[in-house]
């Protein structure tokens, strides 16, 4: 509490001296705050100071009139047009001022929406970071379906979010819930609504053959109109902060495990919103009766269209994938779900491969490879191969660890022949050997390995000269006589 004699002075100069409550604060040494607080409990606040003429103000009509018609428009476009009528400030305290001075959207309130039990389902992506597969980094995103009556969650992980993964998600949703909801609500993602104007809406031509299949309705939810599906929202808050939160896991599939087992246990006996007496799965046991009855799983298998090129290959999601070599330069149908990827060639099935989710991998059926290892021998009866085959009879097992490898035959042939003529027979069956036994079946191996075998006998590898001009190969030789270097005689040269 202040002492009276120094409340008595401060009103005596603010009443009778006029003083203002910075001056008296000073002059006695108290925060203006205690000034104020005395005046007010004496029932004297302090007449209020005129305010400080800005350098906006006489620019304040103009942009409440334009803030009334363009009520969104930047702060920046409003200072360049105040610029251009004159304005002098500065930009930062010209944001601060129309800050203050836009207009405010009112509040708006929200009926809570209500539903009977089977009737709706609310469907959302969650985005949840990148997971390591292998050598390759991926986007791990959630599928989450939630009973709009009940609040039962399906949870289901997936290392992307297209087509084929959304209409997969729905087709497991159902059969966790052993039924299927009447009407199935969406934001309005691709995966559901291709284009939309207004009330006019173009659904993805997949979304509508899987409605029709299991026979419910889909429904995006209106524009900027969130609350409609704030079932799934809240649902996807509780999974990062109840499920996701500090979680371990080994990989999708035990990420997966883990998330339906949460999904019957955790997530179902926590309380139903709708009466704090029963649980999720109790409100759930009861909607079940009412959901639709389940159908033959709809196919959801990703379809496209591959290109293989002159090695028998096709590309599918970051990694290559052996098809016979009868069907090079071609264009295939490749088929592949979460397992398994086909190739077919229209209706006949030529390769079946396990899906890889690494990158630069090339997966490949042995029987492709021994096919084209067999092709590529009868098709090289010519005489370098011959040749390099009885002189060196490890190339045979050299070509197939090249073959299976994709790599040139005809290249290597080339290269081969060319060290015979330069080291001989032996020497080359030695380095070929030596780097099968190695595993290191390739060209730089047995260059290698020739090149130590010449420095092991003390002399220089051989070196091929290459002559310029065509006519420094044919220049003349003089000849001369080889006596003279019997007798160390010089011999005098025209």
């Amino acid at each position: 509490m202040i002492d009276p004699e120094v409340a008595a002075r401060i009103l005596r100069l603010h009443l009778v001296e006029r003083w203002k409550v910075g001056t008296i604060a000073r002059e006695l040494g108290l925060h203006h705050n205690t000034i104020s607080g005395v005046l007010q409990r004496n029932g004297l606040p302090p007449a209020p100071s005129a305010p400080r003429r800005t350098m906006v103000e006489p620019y304040l009509p103009f942009l409440r009139e334009t803030l009334a018609q363009h009520p969104r428009l930047p702060a920046s476009r409003l200072f360049h047009m105040a610029r251009a009528r004159g304005y002098p400030g500065g930009e930062d305290h010209f944001r601060s001022v129309i800050a203050r001075m836009r207009p405010r959207p009112s509040a708006e309130a929200y009926l809570r929406l209500k539903t009977l039990p089977g009737e709706e389902a609310q469907t959302d992506w969650a985005s949840f970071g990148k997971i390591t597969v292998g050598n390759a980094e991926r986007s791990l995103v959630a599928f989450v379906m939630v009973l709009s009556w009940s609040r039962r969650i399906f949870l289901r992980f997936s290392l992307n979010a297209r087509m084929a993964s959304f209409l997969r998600g729905h087709v497991e949703a159902f059969e966790f819930f052993g039924g299927v909801p009447r009407r199935n609500l969406y934001d309005n993602l691709k995966s559901a609504v291709l284009e939309r104007r207004g009330d006019a809406i173009r659904f993805n031509p997949r979304l509508l053959e899987l409605a029709a299949h299991y026979r419910f309705e889909p429904r995006p939810v209106d524009v900027c109109r969130g609350n409609q599906k704030g079932r799934v929202e809240r649902s996807i808050r509780y999974i990062r902060s109840s499920f996701f939160a500090a979680r371990d896991y080994v990989d999708l599939a035990d990420l997966n495990r883990q998330a339906l087992e949460w999904c019957t246990t955790l997530a179902s006996d926590r309380r139903w919103p709708e009466d704090h007496a029963r649980t999720v799965g109790e409100a759930f046991a009861e909607e079940k009766a009412k959901l639709l009855p389940l159908r033959d799983p709809f196919p959801s298998s990703e379809v496209v269209v591959a290109s293989v090129g002159k090695t028998p290959y096709v590309r599918f999601d970051l990694n290559d994938y052996s098809v016979p070599h009868t069907h090079v330069r071609r264009e295939l149908t490749v088929v592949a779900d979460e397992a398994r990827v086909r190739v077919f060639d229209g209706t006949l099935l030529l390769a079946e491969h396990p899906r890889s989710y690494e990158r630069r991998r090339q997966l490949e059926d042995p029987r492709h490879i021994q096919e084209l290892v067999a092709l590529k021998r009868e098709a090289r009866a010519s005489s370098g191969l011959d040749r390099l085959q009885a002189a060196a009879p490890s190339v045979a097992a050299l070509m197939k660890r090249s073959a299976e490898r994709g790599g040139n035959l005809g290249s290597l042939t080339r290269s081969l022949l060319h060290l015979l003529d330069r080291h001989g027979p032996a020497a080359l069956e030695d380095a070929i050997a030596a780097a099968l036994h190695a595993d290191r079946a390739h060209l730089g191996a047995i260059k290698q390995l020739l090149d130590q075998a010449h420095h092991e006998r003390g002399s220089r590898p051989p070196v091929a000269i290459e002559l310029g001009e065509a006519s420094a190969r044919v220049a003349p030789v003089r000849p001369h006589a080889l006596e003279a270097y019997d007798f160390g005689r010089e011999v005098d040269h025209e």
